[in-house]
């Protein structure tokens, strides 16, 4: 495991269920919102910083998870919505990113992201994943969605290269 994690050139997120508890609220006029946690948030940034390529594909449709994945430095064009398909995506990010799947470390939580899961070169998921995913991943992380689960597996990958620093000036350039 080892070996693969100091391969690890990018990152892809699931939203709901990874980066968010999988709750969703719903006002009168249809609008959707998501809680965050703001220690995931510091680790994709963290990973932006260190140039790792970063990417989101999710089932959500809603404008507002590339609005807040944006303020984590990930280019718009890298946050796929509405995906049924999550593979298609997947290759897309590869190819534009000029990665292989086995250099990249996707992170899901339910049925859709399975074959993804297989297909990348470390698959996570939170701790309270669907059986499933849990039997699928490489690693589990000891968090739940939402709480901390991206946060955990990047710093595990830059402390492992090396990379796991904060540069105070480059964080205040790019944040």
């Amino acid at each position: 495991m080892e070996e693969i994690l100091k391969g690890i050139r990018a990152f892809v997120f699931d939203v709901d269920g990874v980066l968010t508890d999988g709750g969703i609220l719903a006002d009168l006029n249809g609008e959707l919102y998501r809680t965050f946690d703001s220690k995931d948030g510091f680790g994709l940034r963290m990973a932006t910083m260190h140039g790792y390529a970063l990417g989101i594909i999710t089932g959500g449709r809603s404008e507002s998870i590339r609005a807040r994945f944006r303020t984590c430095g990930i280019l718009p064009e890298d946050v796929y919505l509405g995906v049924r398909d999550k593979i298609e995506d997947f290759q897309d990010f590869c190819q534009r990113h000029k990665v292989k799947a086995e250099e990249v470390m996707y992170f899901g939580d339910d049925l859709p992201d399975i074959p993804v899961l297989k297909a990348c070169g470390c698959g996570v998921c939170p701790c309270d994943a669907v059986p499933e995913v849990l039997e699928a991943a490489d690693f589990i992380s000891s968090r739940p969605g939402g709480k901390g689960c991206a946060r955990e597996a990047i710093e595990m990958v830059m402390k492992l290269q090396g990379e796991w620093q904060l540069d105070v000036q480059d964080y205040k350039k790019k944040f």
